[in-house]
């Protein structure tokens, strides 16, 4: 009896380092943000994963946006994808700087530049009580082992959803990917050239 008790313990201790690593993960990328801390937001960062996370999201609100007109058929949809990834890929790398990555947490929007659109309606990582433990375990979402996604607007409403993902690399818990609301994704998607 006392082996179980032992290795119950063993499994409730891993599990609190599990989510203690990443909720400190979190208080540190959200810290970042509120000091406008750019290149430390940056470090906290899987740019990769998260441009990819993003470029996904618009070109699935093009194809919705496309839709909405005609029928799209399932070639066209494959090569509209491959060409709108690079395409919006393009536009997210321009807008994954470490200031203007840092002004999207921080603000919940991007201000208007020359070369990217302008955009508001993400909600603020800062709002975050990033101390509250209880409040931010209603917030996770199990992915997988190794991937997560806190929850970071008010509601779980659909159109309003919004969260970031973190993964971890071996060296700690990074952001890979941020959900955007569904309006943000149409807007950023109406920026890519129309067919």
């Amino acid at each position: 009896m006392r082996w179980f008790f032992g290795v119950l313990a063993v499994i409730v201790v891993g599990i609190l380092i599990y989510l203690g690593s990443a909720a400190t993960s979190l208080a540190g990328l959200a810290a970042a943000a509120r000091a406008g801390d750019g290149a430390a937001v940056i470090a906290r960062t899987d740019v990769k994963s998260l441009t990819q996370s993003l470029a996904d999201q618009i070109v699935t609100a093009y194809l919705d946006r496309i839709g909405q007109t005609r029928q799209v058929r399932p070639m066209e949809r494959t090569l509209v994808r491959g060409a709108g990834l690079g395409l919006a890929e393009a536009m997210i790398t321009k807008m994954l700087t470490p200031e203007h990555l840092t002004q999207i947490l921080k603000t919940g929007g991007l201000d208007a530049d020359p070369s990217l659109p302008s955009f508001a309606g993400v909600p603020k990582l800062t709002d975050i009580d990033t101390g509250n433990v209880l409040s931010l375990l209603q917030r996770f979402r199990f992915i997988q082992p190794v991937e997560f996604a806190i929850r970071i607007s008010e509601s779980s409403d659909p159109d309003a959803y919004s969260a970031i993902k973190l993964h971890f690399d071996g060296s700690g818990w990074k952001m890979s990917g941020l959900i955007l609301p569904t309006a943000v994704a149409r807007d950023l998607a109406a920026a890519l050239p129309a067919k």
